[in-house]
């Protein structure tokens, strides 16, 4: 098991492992044969990026029996989803920034990340397995009343694709099992949201079998596994976090 992250340090962007309360630092492709390079770097000296940069952010919607329940909804035959813009991505530690001139509400989401680490195109469950390069944390930001506010064309990628509405981190985690993980949110310190990586609907390697039957997926690509009960508004100057068992916390405020 690692966790990668990448950094900002004195200008320039680097990527590698963390130990702890340090970096060993690797060069070439986190997705493919990184290699160390021999140096640490503290990571009290370094500002956290988000952990990849990806070509697409796919997120899933109605993916969690617990929050269908609720609403009356069936499970679906295929992962319904959405994209998320690359504007929209904010490291851990970002702040969240309510839409100008939009004054309803803007939830948090916490979802598990599945990160992609080479091309897929319609694969069994088999090989998508081995496509997943590692998990990370998701706060799939939405801005609630514009998804309907046209009842000729619900908006999901407006509601959901503001700049900083994709908050994902802090690291990448490879090699390991999510399937018995907690995925939690804290909204100021209190839990909000608690559910199991067994609620959801479909898990990792179905979500990505199917998605690939239509989406080539490429390293670096994320998907958001969409969220369970208990999402909320957040007021100006929340904290923010989405803790997931055995990958870490993203961090984030937010504010007008």
């Amino acid at each position: 098991m690692a966790t990668w992250v990448r950094f900002l340090q004195d200008g320039n962007t680097g990527f590698g492992t963390l130990e702890v309360d340090s970096i060993s630092v690797h060069e070439g492709d986190m997705f493919a044969d990184a290699v160390l390079t021999g140096e640490t770097v503290a990571l009290s000296d370094v500002t956290l990026m988000t952990p990849c940069t990806p070509g697409k952010m796919i997120a899933l919607w109605n993916n969690s029996q617990s929050a269908a329940e609720k609403q009356g909804l069936e499970k679906p035959e295929y992962p319904l989803f959405f994209l998320k813009p690359s504007s929209s991505y904010l490291a851990p530690g970002g702040v969240i920034r309510k839409p100008a001139g939009y004054d309803g509400r803007v939830i948090y989401e916490a979802e598990l990340g599945i990160v992609i680490g080479k091309v897929v195109h319609n694969v069994d469950e088999a090989a998508a397995v081995d496509a997943i390069f590692g998990y990370t944390c998701v706060n799939d930001v939405t801005a609630m009343q514009l998804l309907d506010a046209d009842v000729t064309f619900p908006q999901w990628a407006r509601a959901k694709g503001f700049d900083t509405f994709g908050a994902f981190g802090p690291g990448i985690v490879t090699n390991v099992d999510v399937s018995g993980s907690r995925i939690r949110a804290e909204l100021n310190g209190r839990e909000r949201q608690n559910y199991a990586v067994a609620d959801l609907f479909m898990q990792p390697a179905e979500i990505v079998a199917r998605l690939s039957e239509s989406t080539t997926l490429e390293p670096g690509d994320l998907i958001a596994c969409g969220t369970g009960p208990g999402a909320l508004p957040m007021k100006p100057a929340a904290s923010i976090d989405v803790i997931i068992d055995g990958i870490g916390t993203l961090s984030n405020t937010y504010e007008d």
